[in-house]
């Protein structure tokens, strides 16, 4: 399915740090992100626990999508969704700059 550039643009992608990670008690998978987007902070619920353990997030600067629709997982909510890439063997890594930028930087 192809999307116009136009609804490209009605994603708010950006650049966060991520400040805090716990994995959520009584989940497996689970870790809660408190992260840091220069004129803001949320937090995030990721599953992520089979790849990282929580404070090696700690720090990260990653991929973030700000505008889905915020849900409740676990009685944590969510707040944005961090991006990451899977392989075919089924290892997933966090999606980090290149460079360093600065918080809140957007992706375009």
């Amino acid at each position: 399915m192809e999307i116009s550039f136009e609804e490209f643009q009605k994603l708010d992608l950006r650049i966060g740090k991520i400040t805090e990670a716990n994995q959520i008690l009584g989940s497996r998978n689970l870790i809660k992100l408190v992260v840091d987007f220069g004129t803001e902070t949320r937090q995030a619920v990721a599953g992520l626990v089979r790849w990282y353990q929580a404070q090696e997030l700690v720090g990260k600067k990653c991929l973030f999508i700000l505008n889905l629709k915020k849900r409740k997982v676990m009685g944590v909510e969510s707040q944005c969704m961090i991006l990451a890439a899977e392989d075919a063997e089924g290892t997933v890594t966090v999606l980090q700059p290149e460079k360093d930028v600065a918080e809140g930087s957007k992706i375009r």
